[in-house]
């Protein structure tokens, strides 16, 4: 089998070659029908590669060029490419990464339906960075540093939305469990728009030692729970507060736990204050809490609201009239068009 790939493998990088040489003579754009399907058929896929599907996971890990990336797949039959699939092509070609222009069914076979949007790349994985104290600055180089630690988060689509959030809003440093906690596959990067592809997120194996150093060292380490019931200890004594009356003041770890267990009882231990968010009205038992990455959201903007510098209501309503003017949109300023967070709209960044 071994040597069935290796000839096979020779054979492909030959086929290649003489094909791209005589693309390159006749002054055409290199690939075509012929050479996608014998690479498709012939390019035997390893375990070492995944599967990165969606529009804007590809374009911001090719901009990111922190994956090796083995070839790129755009949908047949699109009648030429344009906006951001055309950078695609273009920042592939500079890079010389094989162009494959494959059917719609050959995609949704190879990511086993995802919604790819006619885009996928072979690429290496991801991985969490170690977590390590050397080098980081002090708690006291900016008082309003902010840190998101994920006890346990298991669902690619929540982690993927939360790093979104994340993302977006300006958190400093992503913290996860390395025991328990999803890892970054493509789902989590399509959950996440993107975003995934050029954030750091960290790992380590002792959560409870991470918070513990990190209060000793001045930081605020700020736990969640649902709002006040059974599921919190009365006889706790760390103290409860409404996210609305939480005051930044410090920098701080913000705690998110599990999707259905919450915060393991070490995790909570070491939190020095518990955040909530409260309902608007009385709920049935069970239905205490959110989602895990609608709480994260929902945290993220009441904190990172107060940082310096974050627009205030008038300034935040001139903003808004002018991201819905032409004039503004083609200056690069619609939501949209936020760096790592594009909805996956067809039309040309402009």
């Amino acid at each position: 089998m071994g040597l069935l790939s290796t000839v096979r493998g020779a054979t492909w990088g030959r086929l290649v070659t003489r094909h791209f040489a005589h693309a390159a003579r006749r002054g055409e754009r290199p690939g075509g029908d012929e050479l996608s399907r014998l690479l498709l058929d012939d390019l035997v896929p390893t375990s070492r590669q995944e599967l990165l599907f969606g529009l804007s996971p590809c374009l911001l890990a090719l901009r990111a060029a922190r994956r090796y990336v083995a070839r790129l797949l755009l949908q047949a039959g699109k009648a030429g490419l344009q906006g951001e699939r055309a950078e695609l092509l273009r920042m592939a070609e500079a890079r010389d990464i094989p162009v494959l222009r494959p059917r719609r069914q050959k995609l949704d076979a190879m990511c086993r339906y995802q919604v790819h949007q006619g885009v996928c790349m072979e690429v290496s994985p991801l991985r969490p960075q170690p977590w390590t104290e050397a080098g980081e600055a002090s708690p006291g180089d900016d008082p309003q540093q902010l840190w998101l630690v994920l006890d346990g988060i298991q669902d690619p689509r929540n982690f993927g939305a939360v790093l979104r959030s994340a993302h977006f809003l300006g958190v400093d440093k992503i913290i996860t469990s390395r025991r328990n906690s999803c890892p970054l596959t493509p789902v989590v990067s399509k959950a996440s728009a993107g975003a995934m592809e050029v954030m750091d997120v960290f790992s380590t194996d002792d959560l409870t030692g991470f918070l513990q150093t990190k209060a000793q060292q001045g930081w605020l380490v700020a736990g969640t729970v649902g709002c006040p019931g059974p599921k919190v200890p009365q006889s706790s004594e760390i103290p409860i507060t409404s996210s609305l009356e939480f005051l930044w003041d410090r920098p701080t770890l913000l705690v998110l736990g599990n999707e259905g267990s919450g915060l393991s009882q070490e995790v909570q231990a070491s939190c020095q204050l518990l955040l909530t968010i409260l309902p608007w009205r009385q709920l049935p038992p069970g239905f205490e809490s959110l989602n895990v990455s609608v709480v994260a959201g929902i945290l993220l903007h009441s904190i990172c609201s107060q940082r310096k510098g974050f627009p205030a209501e008038g300034k935040r309503r001139q903003l808004l009239q002018d991201s819905q003017e032409p004039s503004a949109r083609s200056e690069g300023l619609s939501v949209a068009q936020h760096p790592g967070l594009s909805s996956g709209s067809e039309k040309e960044a402009k």
